[in-house]
């Protein structure tokens, strides 16, 4: 997966959320298992935080499906991947994800996560 066209801040990142926001415009894959079969889906990470992101993705979601989420965080390698988030359906192929770190995989992803993000707070 390539790289981020842009990054900048949110205004409003600090006034309600728990972690800053971050624009991105960043390519995701969405995997979602329904009744023994998976799908792939390509989709566009629009805003990223330490908690969740903000994606278009031309699938449509249904509460109940299990989904994954896997990107390259801008400026780096190797992707992130294997996190089952929590979704709030928004219009027309807009989705939010809550990304849930449940073991000690997911923890490390957020960890990497963290990271990046760190250094695209000093860019930005």
């Amino acid at each position: 997966m390539s790289e981020a066209t842009a990054l900048e801040r949110s205004p409003d990142s600090t006034s309600i959320r728990r972690w800053p926001r971050y624009k991105v415009n960043i390519p995701i894959r969405v995997i979602v298992s329904r009744a023994m079969k998976a799908s792939i889906f390509d989709g566009r990470g629009t805003s990223l935080s330490e908690g969740g992101m903000a994606l278009f993705a031309g699938a449509e979601l249904r509460m109940g499906d299990q989904v994954a989420v896997e990107f390259t965080p801008p400026f780096s390698l190797p992707p992130i991947r294997g996190w089952r988030p929590k979704f709030a359906i928004g219009p027309a192929y807009y989705y939010g994800v809550e990304f849930l770190a449940i073991d000690s995989a997911q923890r490390q992803c957020v960890d990497q996560l963290r990271m990046h993000l760190a250094s695209f707070a000093t860019i930005s």
